[in-house]
């Protein structure tokens, strides 16, 4: 019999969480995510009236969220949609300040 192998180290930024383990809330936001242009109004609007937060607290917690591996457990092609989104935003970001700085 062999002798149990030890785990690897975690990944910096990434949680071990099963996807039983997002809360409620968490859960909602996904929830959101998937189809917030039902409600009436502006994003920032419908974030404020469902989850009584500003958009700013929203976005942070929403970025800790799809960084998790419960999150993505969850629902997969929608927390790879956000990952996706948030990469191409950062690479916008960054091509701006290069060019800006021509």
């Amino acid at each position: 019999m062999q002798a149990a192998q030890p785990l690897p180290p975690e990944e910096p930024g990434r949680t071990s969480t099963p996807a039983a383990e997002l809360s409620d809330h968490d859960r909602r936001i996904l929830r959101f995510e998937q189809g917030w242009w039902r409600h009436p109004g502006a994003k920032e609007e419908a974030i404020r009236a469902e989850f009584g937060l500003s958009s700013t607290r929203y976005y942070q917690i929403l970025n800790q969220l799809i960084d998790s591996d419960a999150a993505l457990i969850t629902d997969p092609m929608l927390v790879r949609r956000l990952r996706r989104l948030r990469e191409q935003r950062r690479a916008a970001r960054s091509g701006r300040r290069d060019r800006g700085g021509e």
